[in-house]
């Protein structure tokens, strides 16, 4: 018995290790390779499955809200410290998207649907090489219906039909046109990927009050949506902070995607640093009057340094093969 307890626990531990890589190549390359992370201004598709009646005012107020969150997203990449720089690009949204997108598709991955983006490549490549970047991160709005099962607020009726929602992908994208990382992210054994916000709530009130059988689905009103993608966080002490509830977790979701141990490699340095050094011998020896110490221990130990050739050759990083291409087709 404690084998097999002994064996379910490695076996754990293996696939957990396994499940940290989140990139679509290994992550020592990615962070050999994208030093300088460009952020476009957050995509609204407005071609996507929205039905809201009234469309043209929900995309004004999508489109400001996104505006106002992009600081927030750049500064929490910021924060991963896990690149020398992370660019927040001020294009036109709108013009920016048109000219780069090459097509979409709805995809139903895992029991996951979502939108996914394909990218112009020669457009991509430009972009990226005008800006001087390493690799271009994208996030989309768009517009899904799915089918969802809603509870009413005492959880004692329930209603399973089909939603309008808004939902947030995104993409890091190498100058080839290679799709480095993607969210949602199904590299992981813990597959989670929650809309955005729902454009409609069935009407429980409405059905109690006339004894009806029938719950109706109705579009929530534009203050509505407003009022809840600007409602606050609140920390562990129910304090209300700054940072709004639907964005910050969105872009939380994606950092933990995306933060990777880069500095693995320069802790384990002091430590093979210590293995070279020779042990200290706690003996007591007999003082030796007559005995000069030797005149090497007077001098700075130079020969302490590692060979040159070592030192190039523990720096220089194994070299990279991008045999990772973007998706044509859909996967299922």
């Amino acid at each position: 018995m404690k084998r097999l307890v002994v064996s379910l626990l490695f076996v754990a531990g293996a696939l957990l290790g396994c499940a940290q890589n989140y990139f679509n190549i290994p992550a020592e390359s990615f962070a050999e390779k994208v030093k300088v992370l460009g952020v476009a201004p957050i995509f609204l598709d407005a071609d996507s499955d929205i039905i809201y009646p009234q469309k043209d005012h929900l995309l004004a107020l999508i489109s400001d809200i996104n505006r106002k969150n992009e600081p927030l997203l750049v500064r929490k990449l910021q924060d991963t410290g896990n690149f020398y720089a992370v660019t927040q690009l001020a294009d036109n949204s709108q013009q920016l998207f048109n000219s780069l997108m090459a097509r979409r598709e709805k995809r139903n991955d895992a029991a996951i649907e979502y939108n996914k983006y394909f990218w112009k490549t020669g457009e991509i490549t430009s972009y990226i090489n005008k800006n001087r970047l390493d690799a271009l991160m994208v996030v989309i709005v768009s517009g899904l219906t799915q089918n969802s099962k809603i509870y009413s607020s005492n959880l004692m009726t329930s209603l399973e039909t089909d939603f309008n929602f808004l939902t947030m992908t995104a993409q890091i994208i190498g100058p080839d046109g290679t799709v480095l990382w993607e969210y949602p992210n199904f590299r992981g054994h813990l597959l989670s990927y929650n809309p955005m916000i729902n454009l409609q709530y069935p009407d429980f009130s409405e059905s109690e009050a006339n004894k009806s059988h029938k719950t109706e689905v109705r579009f929530k009103s534009i203050d509505g949506i407003r009022r809840s993608l600007e409602q606050k966080k609140v920390d562990y002490l129910f304090r209300e902070t700054q940072e709004p509830a639907i964005y910050g977790k969105l872009f939380d979701d994606m950092i933990s995607l995306i933060k990777h141990s880069a500095d693995r490699q320069t802790k384990s340095k002091p430590a093979e640093n210590s293995k070279q050094q020779p042990p200290v011998d706690g003996t007591l020896k007999p003082a030796t009057v007559n005995t000069p110490a030797p005149a090497t221990e007077l001098k700075a130990p130079q020969d302490a340094r590692p060979p040159e050739s070592a030192v190039k050759t523990s720096a220089s990083p194994a070299p990279f093969t991008n045999e990772i291409v973007p998706a044509t087709k859909s996967t299922l």
